[in-house]
């Protein structure tokens, strides 16, 4: 696999509009991340931290790409809302407002509920089922990339549902680079790998480097609080506060 993220053909910097190129200042090329909040959700949750859950996905970008030659442009985060459960909803809807304030572009579907039922026993319930975050996902990608919004594109999930949606930006957009993430905890999807011009993944180090404050200004005068759910236990610190 090449692990080289410059599409074939392409150049390792491209100029934007109104800024010369030159030997001594090299043109940093735009990175957007796609992140699968679904699926990074539950790798979150299977760590049993939910501190971690407090995550600044602006900041994670960023730490994802120091040391290449590449600016964060667009981070999208595609989620919904479960409504049957008011303490998640409300620790949702605190954590959507806090990815707002710092610039995540946040693309919602919902969830619906679906029937299911035991095979043994004959038990039926309703299962709510998230509905829209793959097309979503797949549809931000595809759509920023007619837009020339990115030269490289991060999707961050190990869902092999996006296979395709890798496929299409490897084969349909020459001048473009497209990077796997796995989630924490995640190994990469074999399937999306195999589209890619390189892999990365996100480390417990990272996420914990790139938590929100306890206290988050919304831009508009206020403040979002972090969930009491969420608070770091007694003594956490930090990786870079850390002996």
């Amino acid at each position: 696999m090449n692990t080289d993220d410059s599409p074939p053909g392409a150049e390792a910097a491209r100029p934007r509009e109104g800024k010369a190129s030159t030997a001594h200042t090299p043109i940093r090329r735009r990175a957007a991340f796609y992140v699968d909040g679904f699926n990074l959700y539950h790798s979150l949750d299977d760590m049993k931290q939910p501190h971690l859950k407090w995550l600044n996905l602006a900041t994670l970008a960023r730490l994802l790409v120091a040391g290449r030659p590449e600016e964060v442009v667009r981070v999208v985060f595609c989620t919904a809302t479960r409504t049957d459960d008011p303490g998640r909803m409300l620790r949702h809807r605190a954590y959507l407002k806090a990815l707002d304030s710092v610039g995540v572009t946040l693309l919602q579907g919902y969830f619906s509920k679906e029937p299911r039922n035991c095979r043994n026993c004959g038990h039926r319930w309703q299962h709510p089922t998230e509905k829209e975050g793959d097309t979503s996902l797949a549809l931000a990608v595809l759509d920023d990339a007619h837009r020339d919004r990115y030269d490289i594109a991060y999707l961050v999930t190990a869902d092999g549902d996006q296979a395709p949606t890798a496929r299409m930006i490897r084969t349909g957009f020459r001048d473009k680079a497209i990077v796997t993430v796995a989630p924490p905890g995640r190994q990469h999807n074999f399937n999306i790998m195999r589209s890619c011009h390189r892999n990365a993944s996100i480390t417990t180090r990272a996420v914990e480097s790139s938590l929100f404050p306890r206290a988050v200004p919304d831009g508009r005068g206020g403040v979002v609080m972090r969930p009491r759910e969420y608070d770091p236990p007694p003594g956490w610190l930090p990786p870079n506060r850390r002996k």
